[in-house]
């Protein structure tokens, strides 16, 4: 009984901020979702990085370790989704690129918070920066056939990373009004990627909701295997084994469906893997965390 109560302490703020989004746009109220991801993605999501890991306990060697651990598990996510899509004979421009990137920013930061506490965050920050930095590059490149290695080299996230990397290896700390000044700004994306994630889901159009449920249960159950293998041939520690869990199997983000509408891939058939895979992971998550906890 205590486990499933901690569980939900867990899920239920992420759920519960997911469904502000999903009501408020249900109840016809206008949410300018470009402007807001812009908003995150550029200052309050780089802010939070930067200052999770100027003030993080974990040392340089362990987050090396981890970044290495993220780096094989999407790997070895990559080549299993490849085979998936080819043997169930998916349009590989279309589904690839979604199966392999989850949403490790609207949902795998805050999960990581709430289940692992700032520990837990710092890690994530490092797997979702590594992420978005093969989602900015091979990803694109995957749908569009082309990829600019030089706008990964401008997102602010990444530059976040980096500098807040050099930070911690050097024991720098910024002057306190600044930290101040850098903690408001990213706490504010949290909720922010909470909400947006709720009203992108209800704004989008599922189709082919049966074999949108079977893909994404088959990319659930790889990417847990692929993160929890590595995470044991890695030997890591509770914390960040959890958290590569945690983020290598979030569900499909819904930044894929934007790159497909973008590129002109079949945008509808992305739009059911996110709204499905989002709604299985309100049970696919509990259940993974039950036995991370």
């Amino acid at each position: 009984m205590n486990l499933i109560f901690t569980v939900l302490e867990v899920v239920a703020p992420v759920f519960l901020l997911a469904l502000i989004g999903f009501s408020w746009v249900k109840l016809g109220l206008d949410y300018r979702i470009e402007f807001v991801t812009r908003l995150a993605m550029t200052l309050s999501v780089p802010c939070l990085i930067f200052v999770a890991l100027m003030e993080t306990e974990i040392s340089p060697s362990a987050l090396t370790t981890v970044s290495l651990a993220a780096v094989v598990a999407y790997g070895f996510v990559t080549l299993g989704c490849y085979i998936l899509v080819l043997t169930t004979k998916l349009d590989i421009r279309t589904y690839l690129a979604p199966l392999i990137f989850g949403n490790t920013g609207n949902l795998g930061l805050p999960l990581a918070l709430f289940a692992f506490g700032t520990e837990g965050l710092g890690y994530a920050v490092v797997i979702f920066a590594i992420m978005a930095i093969y989602s900015f590059t091979f990803g694109i490149w995957l749908v569009s056939g082309s990829g600019s290695l030089m706008k990964v080299v401008k997102e602010p996230l990444v530059g976040a990373t980096l500098l807040g990397a050099l930070f911690l290896w050097q024991g720098w700390e910024t002057p306190l009004f600044l930290t101040n000044t850098l903690e408001l700004v990213g706490q504010m994306a949290i909720p922010m990627m909470l909400i947006t994630l709720g009203v992108a889901v209800a704004r989008l159009k599922p189709q082919g909701v049966g074999r949108a449920a079977l893909i994404s249960l088959l990319k659930a159950l790889l990417c847990i295997a692929v993160a929890w293998a590595t995470g044991l041939y890695f030997e890591l520690p509770p914390v960040p084994f959890g958290v590569l869990v945690l983020q290598v199997s979030t569900p499909v983000a819904v930044t894929s469906y934007l790159i497909a509408v973008k590129y002109e891939a079949d945008a509808e058939a992305v739009a059911g893997l996110v709204v499905i895979s989002t709604l299985l992971s309100v049970l696919l998550i509990p259940a993974t965390l039950a036995f991370l906890i």
